[in-house]
């Protein structure tokens, strides 16, 4: 078997056995530690992702965001891209994979954002990311322009020694989470 469907696997499982309501506790304490970050505190434009349920939710933190005097952007899944557009709670709605995504028009150009959050199936502590296997967080951070910060978000049974890595897999520049 291939090792990323092996640990997509593995981590698939030790999500499922978390409850909610540590999730959700342990979502409170990341974005507390983002929050307290410099990159935050001087970002303008900030991307957030929609949550899927085996990933760090993010409701409280957009709703809390949102009205926080920042542009907030969540990202679109368009065919083979993403792109990201202003988040506004009334045009989210259910998109390409089942997630929650925005449905106005307003896109956000890559060099617009300051910050990123980037979720991700597996990390390695130095920032290697295994996603879904798409690739659309890795084609977004490689556009011409792209210059976030990059702040990968995770459970720490998410957190790997070493990780299947190409040259084209672009790293974050730390890794959050609740420990």
């Amino acid at each position: 078997m291939d090792k990323k469907v092996e640990i997509r696997r593995e981590v698939r499982q030790r999500i499922k056995a978390l409850d909610e309501g540590y999730k959700r506790a342990a979502a409170h304490t990341i974005f507390e530690r983002i929050e307290a970050l410099e990159h935050f505190a001087s970002a303008r434009c900030i991307a957030l992702y929609a949550a899927m349920s085996d990933e760090v939710p993010t409701e409280e933190v957009l709703s809390r965001w949102h009205i926080g005097g920042r542009r907030i952007v969540v990202p679109r899944v368009e065919g083979d891209i993403m792109r990201f557009y202003d988040y506004d709670p009334t045009t989210m709605s259910s998109g390409a994979y089942g997630i929650s995504e925005p449905q106005g028009e307003v896109e956000c150009n890559a060099e617009d954002i300051d910050l990123i959050i980037v979720p991700a199936r597996a990390f390695t502590r130095s920032g290697i990311r295994l996603g879904r296997g798409g690739g659309f967080y890795d084609k977004y951070m490689s556009l011409k322009g792209f210059r976030a910060h990059k702040s990968g978000v995770a459970f720490e049974c998410q957190i790997f020694d070493s990780l299947p890595y190409a040259d084209h897999d672009i790293l974050v520049d730390e890794v959050i989470t609740e420990r």
